[in-house]
């Protein structure tokens, strides 16, 4: 019987395909049921971790949440000014994907994968800068919760009633190398925004009237339990 011999173009597409992998940054996604149950500091430890494992690590974006213990975790970590984009008379500060570039770290945080960028910013979502990032070789940190992601975008809001339009492709978070569910009770998160750790008093009280009440976080922690499993 005679041998097969391999086909020479598919092998040359094989070894192309796994040094292209081999230069992607990888992804880790610190994943959440809703604001507040502590994924940024999670992700801030970790980037503690790896910088302590000899990484080089550097802060992209953070968002300045009002949490004092969160933003402690800064220190000692190397951060990027942000980007001042003018936007109908408001100046924005977004995460400067040139001077990530130009600094070419190992490991960079970037908050927030799900945000919007502004106008005239070069990729209009996030996570677009976030993947230009991993072309580029750089290992990413990010953060996002269950209601961004696309296909579950329409079951959230029939749970909650409320419509969330910053969402992210479902193959953003299939292709993540690493996903770390960051996970509180819901009583827990709700003591959390009656003190004062997630929002300011009059944004509390109007969270916890509307998308934070018990039965939609119990929702919302099943569904993203779920969607960590799968």
């Amino acid at each position: 019987m005679e041998e097969q011999r391999p086909d020479p173009q598919q092998l040359l597409h094989s070894i192309r395909a796994e040094e292209s992998r081999a230069k992607q940054g990888n992804l880790k996604i610190f994943f959440g049921y809703a604001a507040g149950v502590g994924k940024t500091y999670a992700m801030l430890q970790a980037a503690h971790q790896a910088q302590s494992a000899g990484k080089d690590v550097v802060v992209g974006y953070v968002e300045r949440h009002i949490r004092p213990e969160t933003l402690a975790l800064l220190d000692g970590l190397e951060q990027l000014p942000c980007k001042e984009v003018e936007y109908k008379g408001v100046s924005l500060k977004e995460f400067d994907i040139d001077a990530a570039l130009r600094r070419r770290p190992q490991l960079i945080l970037v908050d927030e994968l799900a945000h919007s960028n502004a106008a005239g910013s070069r990729h209009a979502k996030r996570y677009q800068d976030v993947e230009e990032l991993l072309r580029a070789g750089i290992d990413v940190y990010t953060t996002v919760n269950v209601q961004h992601l696309e296909s579950l975008n329409d079951l959230v809001e029939s749970i909650t009633h409320i419509a969330v339009s910053e969402r992210i492709p479902d193959r953003i978070f299939d292709s993540a190398d690493q996903v770390e569910l960051v996970d509180i009770e819901p009583e827990d998160l709700i003591k959390r925004l009656n003190d004062g750790k997630v929002y300011g008093k009059t944004q509390a009280e109007r969270a916890l009237g509307n998308f934070f009440t018990v039965e939609n976080l119990i929702s919302l922690r099943e569904i993203a339990l779920r969607r960590s499993a799968d």
